[in-house]
């Protein structure tokens, strides 16, 4: 029998959400969901071909239907939402409404090195951008985005934050 338990996870582009969410949810035996592929298996097209066809608007009205089902009609699951979610349309207090959120809250030197690494030319936000850029995207990002992460009910901090810890947190959450 699965826990009722509706774990989001939140956090900077390129944090680990996705990589920690998956392990937490095999870990959990719960179902894993990435929001982005979500949307993507939904729309029937890429995050970065509706940014580059209806806008960052649209992307966000998509994000926020897409959330809102998930959080209401799936049961026990782990999910990984894109760095953006919390902080649009009311976003993060759904998410602390309806499930547990939890800050992935890696230091911007880690997240640097794994977008300037390979994976920048895969997010629609980092595309095209040096280093430097990227350097100062992400410290651009942590300002505006990070007082809506800060929200969360749990919070781990370190570049590679432990399903044990995570544990030992929702224990004590659902204790009280």
């Amino acid at each position: 029998m699965r826990l009722p338990l509706k774990i989001v996870l939140v956090g900077m582009p390129g944090s680990g959400k996705s990589t920690f969410g998956r392990q937490l949810a095999r870990e959990l035996n719960f179902v894993f969901i990435d929001l982005d592929h979500h949307i993507e298996k939904e729309e029937g097209r890429l995050i970065k071909d509706i940014f580059a066809e209806d806008g960052e608007g649209k992307f966000r009205e998509l994000e926020t239907k897409y959330l809102a089902e998930v959080l209401e009609n799936v049961e026990g699951f782990v999910l990984s939402t894109g760095g953006g979610t919390p902080c649009f349309n009311d976003n993060m207090e759904l998410i602390n409404e309806k499930g547990i959120a939890v800050f992935l809250d890696v230091p911007l030197e880690t997240i640097h090195r794994r977008l300037t690494k390979d994976s920048a030319s895969q997010r629609p936000m980092f595309f095209g951008m040096s280093a430097g850029e990227i350097t100062l995207k992400l410290k651009d990002l942590v300002a505006v985005r990070g007082p809506y992460y800060e929200q969360a009910k749990i919070k781990l901090s370190g570049e590679d934050p432990s399903t044990e810890l995570l544990m030992s947190e929702l224990m004590t959450l659902l204790r009280n």
